[in-house]
């Protein structure tokens, strides 16, 4: 009796050792077929997964004031498909989370306002990008002297010849 138990214990270990082996076998080439040859991966690209290019996400408007000085108070921002058109931040209003909020700015089309400050619609979407060449164009025009002053400095140097 006890012979027989062994002879059926061994043929169960037998017949799932095949099953097995029948199975990794299959699994070796599924998985040889669904991958490039191995001659034309290196070794390193083998140890290590393959990276794939991440998608960078999108900012909204205080995720790109955050990074401008006193939180991009006179600088102008747009969203990224607009052509032309701009504001000129005057006001922020924050919540707790630093990354929403509401906010206030004067709007540009062609580098000339177009209207008095007003609330600045979809500050959350995110497509909001920061407009390095308009920087302060207040602040470039008060530093300039204005025309009539260097007219009448002209005007002057003119009557005293």
């Amino acid at each position: 009796m006890a012979t027989s138990l062994a002879n059926r214990a061994s043929s169960s270990n037998q017949t799932l050792n095949f099953l097995r082996y029948s199975f990794n076998l299959l699994r070796n080439f599924s998985t040889s077929s669904n991958s490039a040859p191995s001659s034309a991966q290196t070794p390193s690209a083998t140890t290590t997964p393959s990276k794939k290019s991440k998608r960078r996400k999108k900012k909204n408007l205080f995720e790109v004031a955050q990074f401008l000085p006193n939180w991009g108070l006179g600088y102008h921002l747009a969203k990224s498909h607009w052509t032309s058109v701009s504001y000129e931040i005057t006001k922020i209003n924050l919540y707790k989370d630093g990354r929403h909020g509401k906010a206030w700015g004067i709007a540009y089309k062609d580098g000339l306002p177009v209207a008095a400050a007003k609330k600045i619609s979809g500050v959350h979407k995110r497509c909001w990008k920061y407009l390095p060449g308009l920087k302060n164009l207040n602040q470039t025009l008060v530093d300039s002297p204005s025309p009539t002053t260097t007219e009448a400095a002209a005007q002057g140097e003119v009557q005293s010849a």
